[in-house]
């Protein structure tokens, strides 16, 4: 063979080496190579840098004086790949925030929803496609398909979901009382209604207290007959939550008699100056003084209220003790307790800004992640030996709680789900009685009264109903306090069917 002619065959031996160590190069890069086990993996392009963070923005509510700081965000943004621009607005602000965002066409991609009043009143929007159907990605989401569905089904319109929900104890309502009172009299928690009018009758003349002076009474009360304590004992009678079903039709609670029962048992601890004589002009904060100061030993309301009403009776009087209760069966040996819908914030997503299917598949990737309990506890708890430690499983914020108010508190309106579905921690309490309430919650969701006009509609009701409502409040008050008879209470109840109320009863059951 020539020189030449072996020069052009070491030529193409080198060219053909060249092009088999590239294609093994190629090879091996799309296969991911082999570990140390001799098994093929995988490289994802977000473990290895390649994919860009997600940019979108929120817009939420503000429960501390300060925007947080971005030390939680960042934590959030890197567990989530995320590049997060939260709008973040004051509570007392929000609703006039959201409505000028909306009304300008400037909302961002993800808005929160203060509460079931902001949600109906988005309501036609809702139905006039202005925001994404959401209910058929679920399922898509490993963490967002574990929403509890009888909450879900309380926030649909139309039989459509267009939400997801920060969840809420289905119910808080019970009755925080002074133990020591209790011990004193030898009086324990009552089980029945009637054991509940003498609790409060003894606290109200048996001296409890000890001073040999005639300064104590039963129930704290305020103007307020949802969280005050109306609606928790109308529970305990048997009342429907808000509406209940008569003969097969919708009525509202104050059209059925357990609903009057209630308000002679009230009549009858008002005339027996059992209750605070002021009660419907009462606000919360001199609802709860009374119980701080001494003077009213019965508290009938969220059973979690009671460390805060703790730590300030005691700085009045160290030798105070409280227990929560929440059992109390009504004159037909039952108890039933009503509920929330089981949601607080929602979060919808406007077309005018999420405008593909797949930008609104990023965004839910978002929140799924947010479900998942490394990034749920980031959002409600912060970090772990900063603003938390773990204590018998559960988290308890550091001593440092003006730190944990600064830079982890806002973050907890992003939360999605609850602790049964994101498996964040719960929270520990040192305090007995504000553990036994967090069981407590629990223990009434045997035992719920659910408003069967959640998931329903009247455009009469979202128009009016307040001001119809009022009526009724009204009434009621005044029938406690002796000034109208059960006829003159009859008689308002005809005025709120004439002024509207027929019409509510009418939509909300032809929307069954």
């Amino acid at each position: 063979m020539s020189n030449s002619n072996w020069r052009k065959l070491l030529g193409i031996m080198m060219l053909m080496f060249l092009l088999f160590v590239a294609a093994c190069s190629d090879n091996s890069s799309e296969t991911g190579g082999t570990d140390s086990s001799g098994e093929e993996g995988e490289s994802s392009g977000e473990e290895s840098g390649g994919d860009e963070p997600y940019a979108f923005s929120i817009m939420a509510n503000l429960h501390t004086p300060e925007v947080p700081q971005d030390k939680v965000l960042n934590k959030i943004e890197e567990a989530t790949n995320t590049d997060l621009e939260i709008q973040w607005v004051p509570d007392n602000n929000y609703e006039d925030r959201l409505n000028t965002a909306f009304a300008t066409n400037s909302l961002p991609e993800a808005v929160f929803l203060k509460n079931q009043t902001t949600f109906v009143q988005f309501r036609d929007a809702i139905e006039d496609e202005q925001f994404w159907e959401i209910g058929p990605y679920l399922d898509e989401f490993e963490n967002l398909s574990k929403l509890k569905e009888n909450v879900l089904d309380n926030t649909m319109v139309n039989g459509k979901l267009y939400t997801l929900y920060q969840g809420r104890p289905l119910s808080r309502q019970g009755i925080i009382y002074r133990k020591d009172w209790a011990e004193n009299l030898g009086l324990e928690a009552p089980k029945t209604t009637e054991e509940f009018m003498e609790m409060a009758r003894a606290f109200t003349e048996d001296d409890p207290d000890g001073n040999g002076e005639n300064d104590t009474f039963g129930v704290t009360d305020r103007s307020d007959l949802v969280y005050g304590a109306f609606k928790t004992v109308s529970s305990w009678f048997g009342t429907p939550n808000s509406w209940g079903e008569k003969d097969g039709q919708l009525l509202p609670e104050f059209m059925f008699d357990e609903y009057v029962q209630t308000m002679d048992f009230f009549k009858e601890m008002h005339g027996n100056g059992f209750i605070n004589q002021d009660f419907p002009v009462t606000s919360k904060t001199d609802q709860q003084e009374f119980i701080k100061n001494g003077t009213a030993g019965i508290y009938v309301g969220s059973m979690g209220d009671v460390l805060s009403l703790k730590d300030d009776a005691i700085a009045i009087n160290p030798d105070a003790t409280f227990d929560v209760h929440n059992y109390v069966e009504g004159p037909d040996g039952e108890f039933g307790i009503w509920s929330i819908p089981g949601y607080g914030n929602l979060v919808m997503f406007p077309k005018s800004s999420v405008e593909t299917e797949e930008d609104l598949k990023k965004i839910l990737g978002f929140f799924d992640k947010m479900m998942s309990p490394e990034v749920a506890n980031y959002a409600y708890w912060g970090m772990e030996g900063e603003h938390y430690e773990l204590v018998d499983g559960a988290a308890k914020v550091t001593d440092d709680s003006a730190l944990f108010d600064r830079e982890v508190k806002p973050f907890q309106a992003l939360e999605i789900g609850e602790p049964e579905t994101n498996s964040r921690y719960l929270g520990y309490f040192e305090y007995e009685p504000k553990a036994k309430s967090e069981e407590l919650f629990i223990d009434n969701e045997n035992y719920l009264i659910e408003d069967p006009t959640v998931p329903l509609y009247s455009e009469t009701f979202s128009q009016d109903g307040a001001r119809l409502q009022q009526i009724i409040t009204d009434a009621t008050y005044q029938y406690i306090l002796g000034q109208i008879d059960k006829a003159g209470f009859e008689a308002a109840v005809e005025d709120w069917k004439s002024q509207g109320g027929d019409a509510i009863i009418e939509e909300y059951n032809s929307s069954k």
